[in-house]
């Protein structure tokens, strides 16, 4: 803003509903606006009739801030407003809502005749969200049948709206399968008493069936990329993975989850009776946009009933150009010298969870076109691409890696993919295929690029043919990047300390360090979203004379340093100088220099 809000004093307060015409003068008499602005306004919004709130009416018309020409947004006008009167601003957080204590207080008919919503509720208050400020007459009802003191707090009417019917739904979904379930669940007697009978709550009960459909559509909207059902003593656990962090959603009663865990095995076509032994399904929903989203799902037994993961894979996030991904021009420019490449092996490394499959898809889908055949053997199937032919390992009937790579070798490939080498097996049949003129992509888990060439060794693969095969290695990292709405320029981070985690690398060019600060788009953590680190090892010439040698990992580091490769934590050094990440991110996720 560029005036701060004069708070109205008690003389002054307005009584009633909020006016948009009261709002514009507030805005003008602050300078948030000019007063040409404000006259424009206040003449196009007289000549039409509205039912909404002020604060939308005025967002949609989308004035421009004095200072910066910038349209003020709802939230802006709601922040603003929330200074003008005194109050609180609230940008209400799902994630940090208790559905089940808010649903408690009131009713959903008086919260949507009052238009406010609890989101808070402690031992001695309530903390109530309302677009309303001038209007306080319910509070004491409030207060007398909580038995709690009301604090107001001011937030956006749109959210207000939309998470009242969200949460009294979802609360009394819950309560509707808890009262058809009863109060037994899952617990680690009836795993060991299998003959226990214990009543149990339908999969297709309408409490159920509406609980899990919020379940996804609110991970979806969270960004989450997993979801956990996790049962516990008392009560089970939701978690969403947000940003590579767990965060807490929901406690649910034991029978709700399990019924819960029921209704999702039953969608995934898994054993819904069995759970005493590890499952594996998939699911095909669509997000609240209509896009069609994939879920793997993996139950667990364990001492309180079966715990559940999904994990969503997104085609907005798992499919992406190389500068989405993270790549620098640099490491753009090789890794695209290195899969145009008629034949040989790229391999990409990094242990579970670092993006290696996020890399390899959106690299095969942009190979895969409709003059190539690209086939891929995985364990398990990440996410169907109708671009390429997919097949999952079976173990039970003899038909892993090796075996399906074998196989795939007389469907007339171009492209190969073997999800993971994990024995010499499967390393010869990957070199085997690259003698013949294949393009073959498969992981490792190491630590950094010139491991893989040390484990390939271990394996038992030859020298001579790892130079004759192997073309390429990227090795990569997940970091968390800092929000751009809430960064803030870092002074206290001297580029000397940056110099000492790069030593004895140097770096030049420009400094513009950002530290986390934390806000409601970010949720309080300071970062929004991950990108990745890369270190591509290429093989030269120089690089095969030192295989030959039978050398240790440092004298392959070396060479490939000097072949153009930039180290995983030089990588991160660079987006720390560029403000988009932290030192302290770099140093969790990197190994160390030598």
């Amino acid at each position: 803003m560029s005036a701060n809000p004069r708070t109205i004093s008690a003389r002054t307060l307005p009584r009633g509903p909020l006016h948009w015409q009261q709002l514009v003068e507030w805005l003008s008499e602050d300078g948030v606006i000019g007063q040409e602005e404000a006259r424009r306004t206040i003449a196009r919004m007289s000549q039409a009739q509205s039912v909404q709130h002020p604060l939308v009416r005025l967002a949609a018309v989308a004035m421009t801030r004095a200072s910066d020409g910038k349209p003020l947004d709802i939230d802006t006008l709601t922040q603003y407003l929330a200074g003008r009167a005194g109050m609180d601003y609230l940008r209400i957080d799902p994630l940090k809502v208790d559905v089940a204590k808010v649903a408690d207080t009131m009713s959903a008919a008086y919260a949507e005749r009052h238009k406010v919503l609890p989101v808070q509720v402690t031992p001695s208050e309530v903390v109530v969200a309302t677009a309303e400020p001038f209007i306080s007459d319910w509070v004491d009802e409030v207060e007398r049948q909580s038995k709690r003191s009301v604090r107001r707090v001011l937030a956006n009417p749109q959210d207000i709206h939309r998470y009242t019917a969200e949460f009294f739904a979802l609360a009394k979904s819950v309560r509707q399968a808890q009262k058809a379930g009863g109060n037994t669940g899952a617990n680690f007697e009836q795993l060991v008493e299998l003959g226990k009978s214990t009543k149990q709550l339908d999969a297709n009960d309408q409490g159920v069936v509406q609980v899990v459909d919020w379940l996804w559509q609110y991970a979806f909207d969270q960004r989450a990329s997993d979801i956990h059902l996790e049962p516990r003593r008392e009560q089970g656990v939701i978690r969403f993975r947000i940003d590579g962090v767990l965060h807490p959603v929901y406690q649910m009663p034991q029978t709700v989850l399990t019924a819960m865990t029921a209704r999702i095995k039953l969608l995934g076509r898994m054993d819904v009776v069995e759970r005493r032994r590890p499952q594996d399904g998939r699911i095909k929903t669509r997000n609240p946009r209509g896009d069609e989203v994939e879920m793997r799902l993996s139950t667990l037994p364990t001492a309180f009933g079966e715990k559940m993961v999904m994990r969503i894979f997104d085609p907005d996030t798992t499919v992406k150009d190389l500068e989405a991904l993270g790549f620098t021009p640099h490491d753009a420019q090789r890794w695209e010298g290195l899969v145009k490449r008629p034949h040989g092996i790229v391999l990409v490394t990094g242990p579970t969870g670092s993006g290696k499959t996020t890399t390899l898809y959106s690299t095969l889908k942009r190979l895969a076109t409709e003059e190539v055949n690209v086939s891929t053997v995985e364990d398990p199937i990440e996410m169907i691409e109708p671009a390429f032919n997919q097949t999952q390992v079976q173990p039970q009937l003899d038909f892993g890696f090796a075996e399906g790579l074998r196989a795939l070798m007389r469907q007339d490939p171009d492209i190969l993919m073997v999800g993971e080498i994990r024995d010499l097996q499967t390393a010869d049949m990957a070199v085997q295929a690259a003698l013949t003129g294949h393009l073959v992509f498969s992981t490792l888990h190491t630590n950094d690029a010139p491991s893989a060439v040390a484990r390939l060794m271990e394996l038992g693969v030859p020298p001579y043919l790892i130079n004759a095969t192997l073309i390429g290695v990227l090795a990569q990292r997940l970091v968390r990047t800092l929000c751009k709405n809430c960064r803030q320029p870092d002074e206290g981070t001297a580029r000397a300390e940056l110099d000492e985690v790069v030593k004895p690398w140097k770096i030049s060019g420009d400094w513009h360090p950002y530290k986390p600060v934390g806000c409601v788009d970010c949720r309080m953590t300071g970062f929004m979203g991950r990108m990745g680190l890369y270190e591509l090892l290429t093989v030269t010439e120089a690089f095969k004379d030192k295989v030959n040698q039978e050398p240790g990992i440092p004298m392959l580091r070396r060479q490939g340093v000097a072949d153009g490769m930039r180290p995983l934590r030089l990588a991160g050094a660079l987006r720390v100088a560029e403000g988009l990440t932290t030192i302290e991110e770099v140093l969790t996720a990197t190994p160390p220099l030598e």
